[in-house]
């Protein structure tokens, strides 16, 4: 990534319906350049979506938390990641270390309801025990703009550093 994708993906995450030719006027390329990039970036796995980010409170599910499952030995991580995104509520899953096998990001319309998701994602053999936490508040969104953009400024920094360096 270099400073011009950086821009790109800057301007397609602000404003993600603006169309590769109103693209390439605001970033001063031609639109094969940013068609070529957009591919490469799609191609690389860099941008791996182009739909709308949905709210689960504009949705009805204003309630956020995270479970910790543990997993019966033997059971497999794979089998329970299958049961879990059965569940709707579950919006994500990731296995883990430490104490816990496996984290569950899930949502539900009140503190009541969420009995029922947490009922329901224990609702599988291989789950031993699960912990929750309720989210309050959401601090930081969840956001890789800032990462891409500090990734290409600093592929900029390094290649302005290298052509100084190399040219004394």
């Amino acid at each position: 990534m270099d400073e011009l994708d950086g821009r790109l993906i800057d301007l397609f995450t602000h404003e993600p319906r603006i169309g590769v030719l109103e693209a390439s006027r605001r970033l001063g390329v031609a639109r094969g350049t940013v068609q070529a990039r957009l591919d490469k970036l799609v191609a690389g796995g860099v941008i791996n979506g182009w739909g709308p980010e949905l709210s689960a409170e504009a949705l009805g599910f204003p309630v956020t938390a995270f479970l910790t499952l543990e997993i019966r030995q033997g059971a497999g991580h794979d089998a329970v990641a299958r049961h879990l995104a059965r569940i709707p509520e579950v919006l994500e899953a990731f296995t883990i270390t430490g104490a816990g096998d496996m984290w569950a990001r899930v949502v539900a319309r009140s503190n009541t309801d969420l009995q029922r998701v947490i009922d329901l994602v224990l609702n599988d053999p291989a789950i031993v025990r699960s912990s929750t936490v309720i989210a309050l508040a959401t601090q930081v969104p969840y956001r890789v703009l800032p990462l891409a953009l500090s990734r290409s400024s600093s592929r900029l920094s390094s290649t302005n550093q290298t052509a100084t360096h190399g040219s004394s």
